[in-house]
């Protein structure tokens, strides 16, 4: 249970969204990088990562948020955000995604009632290997 100053709450979400053609760019240094621009951005946005994963082609994320966020106000600034400064600071993503859009258009979105926590923490956790923290790199 989280707290705000007038109200309680206990939201979650478990999100994906994945690279435009599924190109497998989220390697390396780019998937560490999309990693910290994930984090600080949730953390802006008082969003709490439970449990994530980058793939090399997609992002898995257990979200808790504030009720006053929307979701899809959470993923698009995620998107958004990690989109503009990847695509700046990686010249050779920029070459493959010449139109300035690294992210696929739209994204999945369950909320975690319908099925345990347990169950999509073990779903991110099995992803692959090389567990680092809560929010694992997958090779």
């Amino acid at each position: 249970m989280r707290k705000n100053s007038h109200v309680q709450y206990d939201i979650q979400y478990h999100v994906v969204w994945t690279t435009k053609y599924r190109y497998k760019v989220l390697v390396n240094k780019i998937a560490l990088r999309v990693r910290e621009l994930i984090r600080q951005s949730c953390n802006s946005m008082n969003v709490t990562i439970i449990k994530g994963a980058v793939g090399k082609e997609h992002i898995h994320l257990l979200i808790s948020c504030p009720p006053s966020i929307s979701v899809s106000k959470i993923v698009q600034q995620l998107k958004e955000k990690t989109s503009r400064v990847l695509l700046n600071e990686y010249k050779d993503l920029k070459k493959k995604y010449w139109r300035q859009h690294l992210w696929s258009v739209g994204y999945f979105c369950r909320s975690v009632g319908t099925i345990t926590q347990e169950i999509v923490k073990e779903y991110i956790e099995n992803q692959e290997d090389e567990y680092e923290e809560n929010f694992k790199i997958i090779e």
